[in-house]
């Protein structure tokens, strides 16, 4: 799938920081056969973890073999409004395979290093951990030969995603990015249009969400300090992160409206909701970046809403274009020919062109054209993106030597940067100048410790 982005201009490589050393020895990668199980280890086992493992298990050569996760259960008001963790999800996973293997066993661990030493018939790892451990569990897992499915955002700083794409490329492994809709035919169908010119070239592009801030009236981070669960290791939890009290404001789900573990809204789903824009249009390495937030209340609590907006130069033949995206409820203009008392989908993408509008409604409906009688008149070129097996599937095949998967690291890297770039526009309250190459904003060199990220907790140190 990834030589279908032939059509949009080729990356620049840009160096990584040089990190300390991972002091094991190379690993050499061996695939699975076509006909092979591949066995699956669960790293975090809440809502997003439990609902990978659910559709992992839909696929007759997956086997979930091991779980890791620092509580063993706790009740999730958000997803499932059900217990969920280690506990709950190895239950669900030895009922599912024991109707058919008598005696199924899923191991639990509470930490995936421990797991990773006990289980050497693991093949590859689902990371679906809070974003401050996405680059670490990943890092570590293909430091040992293991394919990795990881949640979005792919990361949760520009160094450890220009790193993590880096040791994927050098181990080999296969790897995925959580982004369901990319598998989607109707994102397909948005690229081929626009490839066909469908609205003649693109000059602007809008995204946008209503997602918002959990705590809708917290103004400070929390300083009283209530018992840790005794079902929570919660130094565990907090990983290479600075030591700080246990607070419920943080667990579960809710650690996203902190900068120290989360992104807020505009790292939860620019991965989402700018993907199509990204491929389509070969977005990557903006010029600048600028941001303006809704509500924010603290310096550690991310805003309520944002709008931030990103100017990209020449890419091969595409002309500059200007991406704004919206969260928090904020939405783009209504764009002309749009349909009176119609309101805008709650999220989506629209493409302003020479020739007429394209509007792609969630995360990848089949795009629809203005003015009205451009779509009528429009026929859509014959389909030249192969259609996904199904975005799991994707990954599944990859990790038996099939093609990589749609949202491998390699692509998923350059997507999520324009979500962390967005970050470092919000914390700074600057128009961000970028290089690319050097991994700088220019004129910003506060900037720098958020894009280098929060230096690591001794024994968490990131292996390089």
């Amino acid at each position: 799938m990834c030589a279908s982005r032939v059509a949009v201009a080729a990356p620049r490589r840009a160096p990584v920081v040089p990190l300390p050393a991972f002091r094991a020895g190379p690993v050499r990668v061996t695939r699975a056969l076509p006909s092979d199980t591949v066995n699956v280890a669960i790293v975090g086992a809440g809502g997003m973890g439990r609902g990978v493992a659910q559709e992992l298990m839909k696929l007759p050569d997956v086997r979930i073999i091991a779980v890791a996760d620092p509580a063993a259960a706790y009740q999730d008001d958000f997803f499932y409004k059900t217990l969920v963790g280690r506990l709950p999800l190895q239950a669900e996973i030895e009922k599912h395979y024991g109707a058919a293997i008598p005696g199924f066993r899923c191991a639990d661990y509470e930490d995936f290093r421990v797991m990773l030493q006990r289980e050497p018939a693991i093949d590859a790892i689902v990371c679906a951990t809070p974003d401050h451990l996405h680059a670490y569990v990943s890092i570590v897992a293909m430091r040992q030969g293991k394919h990795v499915y990881c949640e979005k955002p792919m990361a949760h700083n520009v160094r450890e995603a220009r790193l993590m794409a880096r040791v994927a490329a050098e181990m080999g492994v296969a790897t995925q990015m959580g982004n369901l809709g990319h598998a989607w035919d109707g994102m397909r169908d948005t690229c081929e249009w626009l490839w066909d010119g469908a609205i003649g070239p693109v000059r602007e592009v809008h995204a946008w969400v209503g997602a918002a801030r959990w705590h809708k009236g917290m103004t400070a981070t929390p300083t009283d300090t209530p018992p840790v669960p005794a079902d929570l290791n919660w130094d565990l939890w907090l990983g290479p992160r600075p030591v700080r009290p246990y607070h419920p404001a943080y667990v579960p789900v809710r650690w996203r409206d902190f900068w120290t573990f989360g992104l807020g809204a505009i790292g939860d789903f620019v991965c989402h909701d700018l993907d199509v824009a990204c491929w389509a249009l070969g977005l990557q390495d903006p010029l600048s970046v600028e941001a303006f937030a809704v509500g924010q209340t603290a310096p550690e609590l991310t805003p309520h809403g944002e709008i931030c907006h990103f100017e990209f130069g020449r890419r091969g033949r595409q002309v500059p274009v200007r991406a704004t995206w919206y969260d928090g409820g904020l939405q783009p203009p209504t764009p002309d020919g749009w349909p009176s008392g119609e309101p805008l989908p709650g999220r989506g993408s629209l493409f302003v062109g020479d020739r007429g509008i394209m509007v792609c409604p969630g995360l990848g409906a089949k795009p629809r054209l203005l003015p009205e009688a451009l779509m009528q008149s429009y026929t859509p070129p014959a389909p030249t993106l192969p259609r996904s097996p199904g975005h799991h599937r994707e990954w599944i095949d990859a990790c038996k030597g099939g093609p990589p998967a749609g949202c491998e690291f390699s692509y998923s890297s350059r997507l999520t940067e324009l979500a962390l770039l967005g970050v470092v526009a919000l914390r700074t309250r600057k128009k961000i100048l970028w290089d690319a190459a050097q991994l700088k904003a220019l004129n910003a060199p506060e900037a720098d410790a958020i894009i280098q990220g929060e230096p690591y907790r001794q024994g968490w140190e990131l292996p390089g």
